[in-house]
């Protein structure tokens, strides 16, 4: 039968429109109806804000500023470097590491579906996944990279990097001067999410 629009009780109704409020109303709902597992929604949520996320990417992005035979071994093969460190696993398969440089930015997008390494950056935005950045990032990256706020000098070349199942891309930035001499931990301090897709650059000594 066709649906009554009449009526005011349709689920999305009882909904409230913020998107934050509409997840807390839908995990209550299916917590009371013994769907979800408060413990284990917990759990999910400190292995993707702890465990799995842009920090690892950070950690790998500044080892390479850091250490010139990791770097070299990187960019050779990706896959196998982080899955030493431990960053391996769904969606982490078959990583490509482009680094950027004085010439080159470097920029990924998924212009079928939104695949990602999620081990190395976490879940992956909504804007990567929108219908624009996709088809836009490819027509008109320095537009997109606008947006962002990157704004980049005549000269130097972007490449667009299509991430698949079978290849996703680690965007290595360019090291920020005034940094020689930086430890590990201070230098993936400046390494964001942003820069390590390629929409962002990495943060400046002052601003970290």
């Amino acid at each position: 039968m066709p649906h009554d629009t009449g009526h005011d009780d349709h689920p999305h109704a009882l909904l409230p429109p913020d998107p934050a409020l509409r997840v807390k109303a839908l995990e209550t709902i299916l917590t009371a109806k013994g769907v979800v597992d408060p413990a284990a929604m917990d759990a999910i949520i400190d292995t993707y804000e702890t465990k799995i996320g842009p920090r690892n990417g950070a950690a790998v992005v500044a080892r390479a500023w850091a250490d010139d035979g990791f770097r070299a071994r990187l960019m050779q093969d990706a896959t196998a470097v982080v899955s030493e460190l431990g960053f391996f696993g769904r969606q982490g398969e078959h990583v490509v590491a482009v680094e950027n440089t004085a010439d080159t930015h470097n920029m990924v997008v998924c212009t079928l579906c939104s695949c990602y390494p999620w081990p190395l950056l976490g879940i992956p935005p909504a804007w990567y996944k929108s219908d624009a950045y996709r088809a836009r990032a490819v027509r008109e990256p320095r537009k997109v990279l606008a947006d962002f706020g990157v704004t980049l000098p005549g000269d130097k070349a972007v490449r667009v990097w299509d991430s698949t199942a079978e290849i996703r891309y680690l965007v290595i930035p360019e090291r920020p001067l005034g940094t020689e001499g930086w430890d590990v931990d201070r230098l993936s301090a400046l390494v964001t999410r942003d820069s390590m897709i390629g929409t962002g650059l990495a943060l400046s000594p002052d601003a970290a």
